[in-house]
């Protein structure tokens, strides 16, 4: 049994679940020129920038769910649905400020404040200099998918406290038709692979609208990160993994949870670790009380640090979340 919040942090990682996916005819075919950096700046650029509506086949832990994605790009504002066809039935709608996540398996709908700017996809690679020092970045054999040329690109772990990558790009565009999200060993963890894909100059309003009817459904509305934590002391993680580094640093209102929760998020460029710690909790808790869980593609890891429930969960390793957590402490000199 999962500790209450990180029964609360699983929640909000469904609400950033999201992926690429599905079945493709495997044939090789030319690479074009450029290297590996230049290829994942012309994804996340396609990713950003064009319309896109597809379907994928999402591939996680032996079970395969169909999904759609519709991506729209008008006058700089980008609007985002994403959908199960076949499994939970879950949708997600995204614009500049809001993510609003149906969730009719719970019969709720929750709304939070957008906090990603990357691609609804999730976790795909991008570059910067300190992605260099802890991933190695190589060209991988092409191939053909949907009928398109499609340029492999890898993106490796120079350590085993983050996943690498396999993408192969459309040669045309730089969309990623099909990604595999891999251990330290290469191991394959997650495959997402578009089955079709459309990229129109004009996409209407409608694609964009949930399809399930909304009456009934429990409407709850996470509050944005209050910057006032910064005022004062709080806790981090007095020890990081090779790369790691505070991105954020404030405190969220969780549902269920009177009080707000300090929020930290963790990143090495490209794999990121959300921390969540739960004040005030009862001194009755044993310090030795420990969880660790799947979270989608990665782990939520929960422990108790002087009287406080921690609960580390991202897209990486489980030792990652459980070196993160643990290292946790109160630090009365943090002000940002």
């Amino acid at each position: 049994m999962m500790l209450p919040l990180a029964k609360s942090a699983n929640l909000l990682a469904s609400c950033a679940l999201v992926g690429l996916a599905a079945a493709a005819e495997v044939q090789p075919a030319p690479q074009q020129e450029g290297s590996p950096r230049e290829w994942l700046e012309k994804m996340n650029s396609a990713l950003a920038q064009r319309n896109y509506d597809g379907t994928f086949l999402h591939l996680s832990e032996g079970r395969v769910e169909t999904m759609r994605i519709v991506h729209r790009v008008v006058g700089g504002e980008v609007t985002e649905r994403l959908m199960s066809l076949d499994g939970s039935g879950r949708e997600f709608v995204r614009n500049s400020t809001e993510l609003t996540c149906y969730l009719p398996d719970k019969n709720t709908i929750l709304v939070e404040p957008r906090q990603s700017s990357g691609p609804f996809f999730g976790t795909l690679p991008q570059f910067n200099p300190g992605v260099a020092q802890v991933y190695e970045l190589n060209t991988l054999p092409g191939i053909r998918i949907l009928g398109r040329a499609a340029h492999g690109i890898s993106v490796s772990p120079k350590d085993q406290f983050r996943f690498g990558y396999r993408l192969w790009l459309d040669q045309q565009t730089g969309m990623p038709l099909k990604t595999q999200l891999c251990d330290s060993s290469g191991r394959l963890i997650e495959q997402i692979q578009f089955a079709h894909l459309e990229m129109p100059d004009s996409i209407p309003d409608s694609a964009l609208k949930p399809s399930m009817p909304l009456a009934g459904m429990q409407i709850i509305r996470q509050a944005a990160h209050d910057d006032s934590v910064k005022k004062g002391a709080g806790f981090r993680a007095i020890e990081l993994p090779p790369g790691f580094h505070l991105m954020v640093a404030g405190a969220r209102m969780l549902s269920g949870l009177g009080d707000p929760v300090m929020h930290l998020v963790y990143s090495d460029g490209l794999a990121t670790v959300s921390v969540f710690v739960e004040p005030g909790l009862a001194e009755t808790h044993s310090p030795q009380q420990q969880e660790l869980a799947r979270v989608g593609s990665g782990f939520a890891f929960s422990t108790i640090v002087q009287g406080h429930q921690v609960t580390a969960v991202g897209e990486v390793p489980a030792q990652t979340v459980e070196f993160i957590a643990n290292s946790v402490r109160l630090d009365d000199t943090a002000t940002h």
